[in-house]
């Protein structure tokens, strides 16, 4: 089977544009394409991806996957588990370390529920 060659067709609404207006219409275009995916990654995470900022922070493995099973238990993993354990740390004046192994021993997670309880905090 041999494809119609329809170019001509297609690229008459391109035909008289310059090269750098074919440039910023190519740009534009690929924004459009790349925006609901830049979207959806700043909008959702993963316990994956929270474990590893968990991580980062300083946590093991076991820890981070437990705060990370905490945060999902109480609806909170949207928040982001790094984001949890820096706003305890923060709000009851601790070390970062400190309010993560508080959280992974089952402890101070009422104070959480209560710091995000306004919403997108």
């Amino acid at each position: 089977m041999k494809r119609k060659d329809d170019f001509e067709t297609r690229r008459q609404h391109l035909i008289n544009l310059t090269e750098d207006q074919l440039e910023a219409r190519f740009w534009e275009l690929a924004e459009k394409i790349v925006d609901p995916l830049v979207e959806l990654a700043y909008k959702q995470t993963s316990p994956s991806i929270e474990r590893s900022v968990l991580l980062r922070m300083g946590f093991s493995s076991l820890e981070a996957t437990s705060i990370v099973e905490g945060a999902i238990d109480r609806g909170l993993l949207g928040k982001g588990a790094g984001h949890l354990v820096y706003r305890l740390s923060k709000d009851y004046d601790m070390s970062i370390r400190e309010a993560g192994l508080k959280l992974v021993e089952g402890q101070m997670w009422d104070e959480v529920m209560k710091i995000f309880a306004g919403g997108d905090n």
